[in-house]
């Protein structure tokens, strides 16, 4: 009996996923452990191992679908001794959600089911999957995928498959139908993301010079999770300066040390560090408000603001306070470098319990951080930069950041996030703690 091969779910959060990429084809032999398909989740892009050994018998979602379910059957796979034609042709509806659009699922036979008339429609238009009065249609799932794109009424098409099933090639040289403006507009499919972007009227078409560009999952994603922060979370922001004198001096230090190993420290490497102990000796902050809880973490696992070519990402430093700067610094260069490349496994980028997000290198001098729910801080620096300071009394010329702490007011007082601000400056302006 041909296996399906379904949509994976690669996270505990995953819904749906891009499928960005086929690297077999039909009539491809695979093994256990094969590279499949690359599957683009909310965050990353990320290989699809094959399980069991055959051919690949028919692939039934095209690369670069978007909003794929997980569980649905994505292709088919003809067991050893198997007649490919036969897998390929075989229906397995009990083991496929549909499609990628979350079609109903078809009839099973029933005649009860045959009899009941479908419900009344706006626009109606052809229904692939569904049943005429009397008959039922038998299709494949690719060829009833192919007709819903083309917009075919497949009762009008003759199957040259086993028992007159209509198959792919039946679709071949078919024309889309053209469509009135009535049923022109995209059907709501129910598996789209529900942002606010979507439920916001259309741009106004302005005689100005433009390109759209289409949304990917992350930019989706990004969007939806900043408005419900900013829209569910009440922030209070604090802010103080901090003296990097310090600490820039004992980073050039160190590096000179660490030079034979390749190791150069960051100044993002000693504020990893610097707010993980800050966590540590302010435990208040180290939260998460979770409605009627207010959970507690016992670590600090530092999720670190890196931007990627398809969004922003926050891969994670995790036990940050326990680890050495320089551990902190090897590991952060690898963990922004598979983020810039997509492929950051899940369990390096969800959870952390504080976040840190830095705009220094561009000049920024001082910004409001969003959080990253569940989360209930962020931490936000710009440039260090030279201004003139009054130290014990007396103007002269120092470096200096401005550091901005959001924080979420229904889990963290004012007045500890203050504690954490000051804390932090502390081990900032004398950095010989962050090495002990």
């Amino acid at each position: 009996m041909p296996i399906p091969i379904k949509m994976p779910a690669l996270s505990p959060t995953m819904e749906e996923g891009t499928l960005a990429k086929w690297l077999v084809k039909e009539g491809d032999s695979v093994a256990s452990g094969d590279i499949m398909a690359e599957i683009e989740t909310d965050k990353a892009t990320m290989e699809f191992e094959a399980v069991d050994e055959g051919v690949i018998a028919s692939i039934m979602v095209d690369e670069g679908t978007e909003g794929v379910a997980v569980g649905t059957v994505i292709a088919m796979l003809a067991e050893e001794g198997e007649n490919v034609e036969d897998a390929k042709a075989a229906d397995v509806p009990e083991a496929r959600k549909d499609d990628a659009k979350a079609a109903k699922p078809e009839p099973k036979g029933d005649s009860s089911d045959e009899a009941r008339p479908p419900a009344p429609k706006p626009a109606p238009k052809p229904e692939p999957s569904s049943s005429t009065s009397q008959d039922r249609i038998i299709a494949s799932p690719l060829a009833k995928r192919i007709a819903e794109q083309k917009g075919a009424d497949l009762a009008t098409l003759q199957g040259s498959g086993p028992n007159g099933r209509i198959v792919k090639a039946d679709l071949e040289g078919v024309d889309a139908p053209a469509k009135s403006a009535s049923t022109a507009a995209k059907p709501d499919t129910g598996t789209a993301d529900k942002t606010p972007q979507q439920a916001a009227p259309d741009l106004p078409d302005f005689d100005i010079p433009h390109d759209d560009e289409k949304l990917n999952k992350i930019r989706k994603v990004i969007a939806r999770r900043l408005t419900e922060a900013k829209q569910t979370i009440p922030h209070i922001y604090l802010t103080l300066d901090i003296r990097l004198d310090a600490l820039l001096d004992l980073r050039r230090q160190l590096n000179a040390s660490l030079e034979a190993q390749n190791i150069k420290l960051s100044v993002n490497d000693f504020l990893i560090k610097a707010l993980a102990k800050a966590l540590h000796q302010v435990p208040q902050c180290n939260v998460s408000f979770g409605g009627n809880i207010l959970r507690r973490y016992q670590r600090q696992d530092i999720s670190v603001a890196v931007a990627a070519p398809g969004g922003l990402i926050t891969p994670i430093v995790k036990n940050a306070g326990e680890k050495s700067v320089s551990s902190i610094s090897t590991e952060m260069k690898e963990l922004a470098g598979k983020a810039r490349d997509g492929k950051l496994q899940p369990q390096e980028y969800q959870g952390g319990t504080a976040s840190l997000s830095n705009l220094g290198m561009f000049g920024i001098k001082q910004f409001d951080a969003v959080i990253n729910p569940p989360q209930a801080m962020i931490l936000a620096v710009g440039v260090g930069e030279q201004r003139p300071t009054v130290i014990d009394g007396e103007l002269s010329v120092a470096t200096v950041m401005t550091a901005t702490g959001s924080f979420d007011h229904r889990a963290i007082d004012g007045v500890d996030g203050a504690k954490l601000m000051d804390t932090l400056k502390s081990l900032i302006e004398s950095p010989l703690g962050l090495v002990a």
